[in-house]
């Protein structure tokens, strides 16, 4: 079972090498060349002894059995360069299309993958694990070719010199063989664990790296450093565990050599006595046995390679597997326009066995503006992720123009959707950039600075001091949080998207400033339908419709006098919020 997971694991990289197969095919051809040059050169050492014994019927004299060995050691120097460089580029070159092919998928995968997913994990397999699949295809394959073609070609010139001493010559090696592969199931797993452990410590130095303003703020920095410090010492743990188990196979493999060297001295010894072999086979034997002994003991390192590889493999393969549940179907379409309503009917989502959304039906006609509110976790969120298609949804729920939104390529529906989500994320580049990397052209700098009035930010950004280019550091450090929002609602409008969803985009914003970015996105709101997810009415000011939403389903639907008339959930949030103490202030 063991050895179907290992192979399973290394079989995905089947198709990287299949298209470097060439590569591989010229390494291995120059590894033939470097190890017939290597073998050639024992048998000139025993015609080179030969014919210090007997000059008269030496068939080279031994200076000319030296020029041919120099010459033999000098290509065997040159076509080991051409091998390492031919299979190492080789490795690289895979190890770059496994990073993008990672990269490409992870930019597909939807919410759900993230939301189970550490950023320190998927980092540490875009770097460790990828490190050690490299090593595999390069080093590993390398040096596994290597050692076929050596043990093959020196077996048999051994052989040709006497097959009995040859059989007592590599006898121990099977014996370590079947010893290295009781060993190897344990070092498949301590390699896995090891690199799930790193993959944890590298996600906790992520995590507290993120939140070091908020670590210092409650002073627990001895607290982290003492978790840190756990983490890494589990993982030291495992890690020595990992080099005391590969620590056996050097022993092993000396012990190998180091009888299959003593059995030609006493029984090579005893042959060249009795003359049933020549001094200089005697020399050649011993120098095939010693070509031997660093592919044995490469054995071992090889068999590391393998394992790490495998585990490493097994790891990248849960990104490269994923599957997105946010997909186009077979005849999907692209939408170019916006022209009738947005329709929900009986939607129903579910998060897990959690129900969000308790089959709601809902009527946004186009160039509407639309507020949505209610308690935490009563769907408003989920219900802007639907419409965005950041979830998956189900036919006939949810439909653009009378189209099942399902049958709208993700692609064109989101380029015809302006948002916000609740959370805002910037990018670690120039304010400009934040807000139009959306956009391209000729005129992306006007409609930047359009948007970024539109937004209420342009007077923030002419008080910085390189203006547009000013970079908003990691996650948008250099921002306070009502400017990440403002940035946030620039970036949404700068595209002149047809639908406009903003999720509780004026949550840090000042009362003073919510009142100028509210005129400003009244002009944008003309012709477009807009909904607003938001916990402050003031943030309704210019909608048409109120929809309260409780428990997953519609509790109050109207216009804002309305359901300030009817005098429920809606009215009893006015009035809490008027008589806060921050709105008397």
């Amino acid at each position: 079972m063991k050895e179907e997971i290992l192979i399973k694991d290394l079989a995905r990289l089947y198709p990287y090498i299949m298209k470097l197969r060439w590569r591989y095919a010229c390494g291995a051809l120059f590894l033939l060349l470097t190890n017939a040059f290597a073998l050639l050169i024992p048998w000139f050492m025993k015609l080179a002894v030969e014919a210090l014994q007997h000059p008269l019927e030496a068939r080279y004299a031994p200076s000319t059995c030296a020029l041919i060995i120099a010459f033999l050691a000098i290509l065997h120097c040159v076509t080991r360069i051409f091998s390492r460089t031919f299979i190492l580029n080789a490795a690289r070159i895979i190890e770059f299309r496994i990073r993008n092919d990672l990269f490409l998928r992870l930019t597909r995968l939807d919410l759900s993958y993230f939301s189970s997913s550490r950023s320190g994990d998927i980092i540490s397999r875009f770097s460790n694990d990828l490190t050690n699949v490299r090593m595999l295809t390069g080093f590993g394959v390398m040096s596994a070719i290597n050692t076929v073609l050596i043990y093959a070609a020196a077996v048999t010139m051994m052989l040709r010199i006497h097959p009995w001493l040859t059989f007592w010559a590599i006898l121990p090696f099977p014996i370590m063989i079947l010893i290295i592969k009781k060993v190897s199931h344990r070092l498949f797993h301590r390699s896995l664990q090891a690199q799930e452990e790193l993959a944890h410590l590298s996600s906790q130095a992520e995590e507290t790296v993120s939140a070091v303003r908020l670590i210092k703020s409650y002073c627990r920095e001895e607290y982290f450093q003492g978790e840190f410090g756990k983490s890494a010492g589990r993982y030291l743990k495992h890690n020595l565990r990992l080099a005391r188990l590969r620590g056996l196979i050097i022993p092993i493999m000396a012990a190998a050599t180091g009888s299959g060297t003593l059995v030609v001295l006493f029984m090579g010894g005893r042959l060249v006595i009795a003359n049933s072999i020549t001094l200089g086979d005697f020399v050649a034997f011993s120098g095939y046995l010693a070509m031997l002994v660093w592919p044995t003991a490469v054995m071992g390192w090889i068999l590391t390679l393998a394992q790490r590889g495998a585990a490493s493999m097994s790891r990248l393969a849960g990104i490269l597997g994923a599957e997105s549940t946010v997909i186009d179907s077979p005849d999907a379409e692209p939408i170019d326009s916006f022209h009738s309503d947005v329709e929900v009917r009986n939607l129903r989502f579910s998060y897990g066995e959690t129900e969000i959304i308790k089959g709601i039906s809902l009527h946004f006609q186009a160039g509407a503006t639309v507020g949505i509110t209610g308690d935490v976790g009563s769907g408003k969120t989920t219900l802007l992720r639907l419409i965005a298609r950041l979830l998956p949804i189900p036919d006939g729920m949810l439909f653009i123009d009378g189209r099942d939104i399902t049958s709208i390529t993700i692609a064109s529906l989101r380029r015809m959707i302006g948002y916000v989500p609740q959370e805002t994320f910037l990018f670690s580049r120039s304010v400009a950039e934040n807000i139009g990397y959306g956009v391209a052209g000729e005129h992306a700098a006007d409609a930047v600075t359009r948007a970024a009035g539109q937004a209420g930010f342009l007077e923030d950004v002419e008080g910085f001091p390189a203006g547009f280019e000013t970079q908003v550091g990691e996650k948008g450090v250099t921002l306070s949080g009502g400017q990440k929002q403002r940035l946030a609602i620039a970036r949404a409008v700068v595209g002149n998207p047809p639908v406009l969803l903003l999720d509780d985009p004026l949550s840090a914003v000042d009362a003073g400033r919510e009142e100028e970015i509210l005129n400003e996105l009244g002009k944008f709101y003309a012709g477009r339908t807009v909904l607003i997810v938001s916990q402050r009415v003031s943030a309704f000011r210019d909608c048409d419709r109120i929809i309260v939403l409780k428990e997953g389903g519609i509790a109050e639907e109207g216009s804002p006098a309305e359901l300030l008339r009817r005098d429920g959930l809606y009215a009893e949030l006015c009035h809490r919020q008027m008589n806060s103490p921050e709105t008397r202030l």
